[in-house]
């Protein structure tokens, strides 16, 4: 048994959800499609053949999750506004219902001393945008700042934190170059548009966010997966570093350093003719906050990605490795020196088969929260600047391309009723998040 840790009073523990995910439709809210609805409608896209029109009908039941977080004594809750919601043609006329839903969830959460944490696109683009371009079209850029406008005019008042994306690795990567999500294209060119558009866009949500709200904390959330080589052979080596600079140094440099990594560039062969005049100045305009989404490293060599045998594992195959988490935040604050570092994703999905009267006994992510707090712990005293951990996920949810059949939840969804039950590991979680102490 090791020794506690205290976090201190200056840390804060929270949870994180995404509308898609977890919201579902309602009839008194008059939503667009996404083009998250279209991919869900095509057949063999999700795991489960399962869509987003139920979720977990947060949509109706949101007073109910809210009193949840303040049973689990979470200070913040980071969620996503689902764009359609408020603009159901991605341009024009706003939704006043759409609005007035998110109005009364962030009323909800202040209520109950919670602090909302806001983020405008978590990858449902309206279906209308995609229609004409989506990502590979500029104007979206500016679309999406007149509807971070219109949410900015109705809730700037209330909400402390905003970031303008989360992972625009994955819209742009997996959306637009591998196929696994929304809107399902592969072509590296692209994906490598859509990269860009997506980064002038937080440029130009930035810009509104600041006009708008200039005492509030602004940013944007990376995903980051830290990159080894499997040996010091030189094949290895350079599978790796090429590796690196798309998936963790992509986004991160032009926002931090104003440039697109060199040698990646290079690598993509990309000519970077989407770049216009201006733009990398407005994509690298100071951020206040940097959330870090991470799960898990890889491993590769020039024959492919390898996890070391008898690692463990979660239910997606990601290999466990905690130390990774430390490499990176120490490296993040090294290379970009970011004002301020959320962990504004970190869980795992498990089997969640054990119970204990009727409740998932999940000792398994309990040792993974632990395991990756403890390193969170350790960046933080060697110098890092982080000032909260938010675990993902609050509850079990669509995710994304796999359905309904992964769970990251800390919270069970009954599949039949929707009922919350909290697992083991929420129970653990709100004992830290009261405390600030995390057992040994």
């Amino acid at each position: 048994m090791t020794d506690t840790i205290d976090f201190g009073s200056d840390f804060f523990f929270g949870s994180a959800t995404s509308s898609f995910q977890i919201e579902g439709r309602s009839d008194a809210i008059p939503q667009g499609e996404s083009i998250w609805d279209t991919f869900c409608a095509e057949p063999g896209r999700i795991a489960d053949g399962s869509n987003g029109l139920v979720a977990c009908d947060h949509v109706h039941r949101w007073a109910e999750d809210v009193q949840l977080m303040s049973d689990l004594n979470l200070d913040k809750y980071r969620f996503s506004v689902a764009w359609p919601k408020v603009i159901p043609t991605g341009t024009g006329a706003a939704s006043a219902p759409g609005l007035d839903f998110y109005d009364r969830l962030v009323d909800e959460l202040l209520g109950k001393g919670i602090e909302p944490m806001l983020t405008l696109y978590h990858w449902d683009l309206p279906q209308a945008l995609d229609d004409v371009g989506g990502w590979l079209n500029r104007d979206t850029a500016y679309a999406f700042a007149d509807y971070a406008q219109v949410v900015l005019d109705r809730l700037g008042d209330r909400v402390s934190t905003w970031t303008t994306f989360n992972e625009p690795y994955v819209s742009a990567g997996l959306g637009y170059v591998t196929g696994e999500h929304a809107p399902g294209h592969r072509n590296l060119r692209e994906g490598l548009t859509a990269a860009h558009h997506i980064l002038l866009a937080h440029g130009l949500g930035m810009e509104r966010i600041r006009a708008t709200v200039p005492d509030s904390d602004a940013g944007i959330v990376l995903n980051f997966t830290p990159v080894e080589p499997a040996s010091d052979a030189p094949a290895d080596v350079a599978v790796a570093a090429a590796r690196q600079g798309w998936e963790n140094e992509w986004y991160a440099g032009p926002i931090f350093h104003g440039a697109y990594p060199e040698a990646t560039v290079e690598a993509l062969g990309w000519d970077q003719s989407e770049v216009q005049d201006g733009d990398l100045a407005l994509i690298s305009a100071p951020v206040d906050v940097l959330g870090v989404n991470f799960y898990t490293r890889s491993v590769v060599s020039s024959v492919g990605q390898q996890i070391p045998f008898g690692t463990p594992r979660t239910e997606m195959g990601w290999e466990i490795h905690a130390p990774s988490l430390k490499r990176l935040l120490l490296w993040l604050h090294e290379t970009y020196t970011p004002a301020k570092i959320v962990i504004t994703e970190n869980g795992c999905a498990m089997p969640d088969t054990e119970r204990v009267d009727g409740v998932v006994d999940d000792q398994d992510r309990i040792d993974y929260l632990r395991n990756h707090l403890t390193m969170v712990h350790e960046a933080r005293e060697a110098g890092a600047p982080i000032a909260g951990y938010m675990v993902w996920s609050l509850m079990d949810n669509f995710e994304w391309a796999l359905g309904y059949e992964k769970r990251f939840g800390i919270v069970e969804i009954e599949a039949d009723t929707l009922r919350r039950i909290p697992k083991a590991s929420a129970r653990w979680f709100a004992e830290l998040a009261k405390t600030g102490v995390l057992p040994g």
